[in-house]
């Protein structure tokens, strides 16, 4: 049997079916994605975009935990018992859908290749809460993909919500110990005081065209990671097209690698309220249509001396800019931090800028009269057409000095790469005699690979067959 002409001929039934549901629903974004699944047979041949091949049940019925609508399993309101998504299904997530109560951990498992669209109209959104996991594990062939409901060329950063990971890890602002606080958009309560706490795992994970903005103070993030603890692996995970920030860290001690930050409308990398994680291999691209800082850095806005105060360890981060954007990597708010092997380059207002008096004493110790505090960058390139930013008057020292310490190797060069700002097909490894390529020294400590080259990437391309560019 030829079974390509089969499928074909299902396909058609399956669209005729599909369309009448949708119209029968009327609920638009609903019907956006149905409808987009009725490509033609030349669309097929090639090669679909996610919401092109929609199947009607996908087989094997919806799962236990959600409700069927027509070719659709729809998930809402809270998930209190396991459930399992699998390729070939349909899911939308509506409105704020919680995993698991204070009573009922509970665990989504998202298997390779499976697609989950976030419902525009009424701004569907996942939430993991704390004490429940998620189980997105992917392939560099079968990415896990979570985007809008929207048809491919309608799509646009705030359509959906986002995905939200609430743990019980150590975070800041509270006088008492295990702090807690609640996320904005109603996410939900995190943090405690289990450092080791573990969320679940996010690899070969795209997050594309979220990040509803309801104000200026209640905002949702591509990927929002709320005292989450060390014990979630989060390894492959791109943020395209958002509108809020790209990934941010609430306080919590998770770890990450190979991060890609693509058209973020607002900071593709964010963290505050005393995030003391590591993370390697992070590139943030930002577009020529909008975009903030390459890196936003703070400990807490409300006291800046709140402990447990942010401290991560970063290396081998490639932040590529814009005249139209920001600043490339902002610290402020008395975050510290040891940053290694970053590049920095193209940023419109300056590469580096600290800010609040307090991040100004992480860095400087008054006692030896140099930077020997908690807050250092070493092995880095900047590259901007204006490289500092100081934005506190009276302080003992500059931006530029605090970079330009000896003994870190930081330099001001083009770092060679070799075609970063090329939005479509973005290449960002550096080419032969660049600066970045032997210069890099990794931390001395075993969660970092031992490379010795600075920014994201060395000679491999990690970001290859799994990351998309679709700009709507």
């Amino acid at each position: 049997m030829n079974t390509r002409r089969r499928d074909r001929s299902v396909r058609r039934d399956q669209c005729v079916w599909t369309q009448r549901i949708s119209r029968t629903l009327g609920a638009a974004g609903l019907a956006a994605v149905l409808v987009a699944g009725c490509a033609s047979d030349d669309d097929a041949d090639a090669g679909a975009a996610p919401n092109a091949d929609m199947g009607v049940g996908g087989g094997g019925g919806c799962p236990v935990g959600t409700s069927e609508e027509g070719a659709v399993c729809v998930l809402q309101g809270e998930l209190t018992t396991d459930v399992t998504l699998t390729p070939g299904q349909n899911y939308l997530l509506r409105g704020t859908v919680f995993v698991g109560d204070d009573v009922n951990p509970t665990t989504l498992t998202v298997q390779k290749g499976t697609t989950v669209y976030g419902e525009s109209s009424s701004v569907g959104t996942l939430v993991i809460r704390r004490g429940s996991k998620i189980l997105a594990d992917g392939t560099a062939d079968a990415p896990i993909v979570f985007t809008s409901d929207l048809p491919d060329g309608m799509r646009n950063r705030g359509d959906w919500g986002g995905l939200i990971l609430n743990g019980r890890a150590p975070i800041n602002g509270c006088d008492a110990a295990a702090c807690t606080a609640e996320g904005e958009g109603g996410t939900g309560t995190y943090g405690g005081d289990q450092p080791g706490d573990d969320s679940g795992v996010l690899r070969y994970v795209r997050v594309e065209f979220a990040g509803k903005l309801f104000s200026e103070e209640n905002e949702l993030n591509g990927i929002a990671f709320q005292g989450v603890g060390r014990g979630t692996v989060v390894d492959y995970v791109q943020v395209h097209m958002n509108k809020d920030d790209g990934v941010e860290f609430f306080g919590g001690t998770v770890n990450a690698k190979h991060l890609v930050l693509t058209g973020i409308g607002d900071d593709s990398l964010d963290w505050t309220d005393g995030w003391t994680g590591k993370v390697q291999y992070v590139v943030a691209q930002q577009y020529d249509d909008d975009g903030d800082q390459g890196i936003e850095a703070d400990n807490n806005g409300d006291n800046n001396g709140y402990t447990p105060r942010s401290h991560p360890t970063l290396s081998n981060v490639t932040l590529i800019g814009n005249s139209n954007t920001d600043l490339g990597l902002l610290l402020r708010e008395g975050t510290a931090a040891n940053l290694h092997n970053l590049v920095i380059k193209g940023f419109g207002d300056a590469c580096i800028s600290l800010d609040q008096e307090a991040t100004y004493l992480n860095a400087w110790d008054a006692g030896a009269g140099d930077f020997s505090g908690e807050l250092t960058i070493a092995s880095s390139i900047a590259d901007c057409p204006t490289m500092y930013e100081d934005a506190v008057d009276g302080m003992a020292f500059t931006v530029e000095a605090w970079f330009g310490t000896p003994a870190w190797g930081n330099v001001h060069a083009d770092p060679m790469l070799a075609a970063p700002s090329d939005f479509a097909a973005p290449d960002f490894r550096p080419m032969p005699g660049s600066p970045a390529l032997g210069a890099g020294v990794a931390p001395a400590d075993d969660f970092f690979d031992d490379v010795d080259y600075v920014g994201a990437f060395g000679a491999d391309d990690w970001t290859a067959g799994w990351t998309t560019r679709a700009r709507n």
